[in-house]
């Protein structure tokens, strides 16, 4: 099977690319799995859909094959829902050597590795991206957590999984809001890497936006090497992997004080366009860059303004970000395609009038 490596200081493990669910159990084999139980947790949204088949599927390599599904949205991604899944794994007799395998989008992914990284001290988990996001994003990388009284991710750890299985035909069945904030994290790779993809994006947008596997495959792909490349020398977020968060400090921020209404991948939009604003505005990149990026995320659909919110509000949620340190807010600064400044010199006024150049 086609794949690709993340290696970490502690571990090494596969991405694999396959069009269905055919080869999961091969993945599982060379993963070392037989017998013994797993538990497949999925949201309600996607435990209708694909929960039976892998059932079926991972019923030829486990001995027991136990199912949980939680209500599908944001607002699940509590300590509650937590509590829940470690009731079910304790009544299953869930023990150290079972597996706990995520089927389902960034939320899922999020918290079923939460709860393999803390259940029993730890067990081993599997990724099964349902969802274009967690496909090029927030299935690898090993960062798992929940949210916190209306904080996201403020509960956490990196807790890497045995492997990620990517089935590229489930995408046809994610609806097409899910679809277009997945590639709000895929258009983000433009600036943090190359223009060179961001012109591939471009140029391939209809194909994209048609949801043509090859043309997929190949986005995805690029996306998880980039993303791959820069957890192996940053593993647990300390310096290099700021980049990944390229829009992300105002847009977890404006996720928060809108109360999830808004989809995770259409506030990293948002927080895309505030935080061109401050590079433009410091001369760091030009009218025509900001332009292209923008363009690119309006065809997908993406929000590019916002309302019900304030600029103080924002700024106010974004001290309780986990990037920010001393109690000064970290920001990654595009200079260029693939050069980024991370820095803590951004000062309010900037930081206002980026935001309110998204509110409307």
């Amino acid at each position: 099977m086609e794949k690709l490596f993340v290696s970490t200081e502690n571990k090494k493990y596969p991405i694999y690319f396959e069009r269905n669910f055919d080869g999961l159990m091969e993945a599982c084999e060379e993963a070392g799995f037989s017998n013994g139980k797993i538990c497949i947790i999925a949201d309600s949204n996607v435990g209708k859909l694909y929960m039976n088949k892998a059932k079926d599927d991972f019923g030829k390599i486990f001995s027991e094959v136990y199912g949980y599904e939680f209500q599908a949205g944001e607002q699940s991604k509590n300590l509650k829902t937590i509590m829940k899944i470690y009731d079910f794994c304790a009544e299953k007799h869930i023990d150290r050597k079972s597996v706990i395998a995520c089927l389902g989008g960034g939320v899922c992914g999020d918290m079923a590795g939460f709860a393999a990284a803390t259940f029993m001290r730890g067990i081993k988990f599997i990724q099964i991206p349902t969802s274009l996001l967690a496909q090029v994003d927030s299935s690898v990388g090993g960062k798992v957590g929940v949210d916190f009284k209306g904080n996201k991710n403020m509960i956490g750890a990196f807790y890497q999984p045995e492997f990620v299985y990517m089935a590229l035909d489930v995408l046809d069945s994610l609806p097409e809001r899910e679809f277009a904030a997945g590639m709000a994290e895929v258009i983000k790779y433009g600036p943090i890497s190359s223009e060179n993809f961001l012109n591939f994006i471009e140029k391939n947008k209809e194909k994209i936006k048609a949801r043509d596997k090859e043309i997929l495959k190949e986005i995805i792909t690029k996306c998880c090497e980039i993303k791959a490349d820069v957890v192996s020398r940053d593993e647990k977020d300390t310096g290099k992997r700021e980049i990944l968060n390229f829009g992300h400090t105002i847009g977890h921020a404006v996720e928060t004080k809108k109360g999830f209404e808004l989809l995770h991948g259409e506030c990293v939009a948002l927080g895309m366009k505030a935080v061109l604003n401050i590079c433009e505005k410091r001369g760091y990149i030009t009218k025509e860059i900001v332009n292209k990026i923008c363009s690119l995320l309006s065809f997908f659909g993406l929000p590019l303004q916002t309302s019900g919110i304030t600029a103080e509000e924002v700024y106010k949620q974004m001290f309780l970000d986990k990037k920010v340190k001393n109690n000064v807010i970290r920001f990654v600064l595009m200079k260029d395609f693939g050069v980024l400044k991370r820095t803590g010199n951004v000062n309010k006024e900037e930081i206002i009038s980026a935001i309110n150049n998204i509110l409307r």
